[in-house]
């Protein structure tokens, strides 16, 4: 029911017949990469350089002319791009400065010009709409104090040792986590502030749905605090959004579990 007033029945039809299978990016979702990842593809990325060099010297014939082909395309676009980057001496026409008395004839039709150093703005441009698509749209958060977030426990024979510190927000702790022996846990998150499900307003369909929270992307008040899995006001939770029965801007139908990240608006907590 939430697919056909989500999306058009034609419109359903004509996304099916397109392929469905995301099966690298689902594997690597769900079990992650080899330990080695980072360092064999620096390897692989490092040896290429030689790689490259050996076919611009043996290619012969119409492999050759492609090859050369593509080679000085990219050639063109790195210099352009080096281009781009370095600061550049330009002459610029002085109009502001008006001086007080008549010039001589022979000034009358000479520019005045100022030489300044002019950096390429394109590439400060990019960067900055390639930030701002990822800012969350939210005004800078109250900061949550040390002692609000965590209840000092005393333990030892004589409650002297103050090492222990209880969570006094609400948590989200995966389904497959493990405690630690009580004896040696440091951080304790209250069964009771545990949450596994959050409420999501879909802001055009006008409708709530109650989603699966799959982890904690990130809280405004620090690393140590998305480790534990605080959710307090601002922090970007990631929901599993597989019933609502979404499109991916690919045109592909989201069957199995996928993901999304959400902001927590919460009005009575801080």
């Amino acid at each position: 029911m939430l697919r056909s007033l989500a999306h058009p029945p034609h419109l359903f039809l004509a996304v099916l017949l397109q392929p469905q299978g995301d099966h690298i990016e689902l594997h690597q979702k769900r079990h992650g990469r080899r330990l080695d990842h980072e360092e064999r593809k620096r390897k692989r990325e490092a040896r290429e350089v030689h790689k490259r060099s050996q076919d611009a010297r043996k290619l012969l014939g119409a492999k050759g002319k492609r090859f050369a082909n593509k080679r000085y395309a990219e050639k063109a676009q790195m210099k352009k791009t080096l281009k781009m980057h370095d600061e550049s001496t330009s002459r610029q026409k002085v109009d502001d400065d008006v001086q007080e008395g008549a010039l001589p004839p022979y000034l009358l039709d000479r520019d005045q010009t100022q030489r300044a150093k002019v950096l390429s703005n394109t590439i400060k441009q990019k960067r900055k709409e390639k930030a701002g698509k990822w800012d969350v749209p939210l005004p800078k958060v109250r900061p949550v104090a040390e002692e609000e977030m965590f209840k000092v426990l005393r333990t030892g024979k004589r409650k002297t040792k103050q090492w222990k510190r209880m969570v006094t927000k609400a948590t989200f702790v995966g389904a497959g986590f493990t405690r630690k022996p009580p004896k040696y846990e440091r951080f304790i998150r209250p069964t009771g502030l545990r949450f596994t499900k959050a409420h999501v307003t879909h802001p055009e369909l006008k409708c709530t749905f109650n989603l699966d929270i799959i982890s904690v992307k990130k809280n405004p008040n620090g690393p140590m605090y998305t480790s534990l899995g605080v959710m307090t006001r601002g922090t970007i939770i990631e929901v599993n959004v597989s019933e609502l029965g979404l499109v991916t801007p690919a045109g592909k139908v989201v069957w199995g579990e996928k993901s999304a990240n959400f902001v927590l608006l919460l009005p009575n907590l801080p």
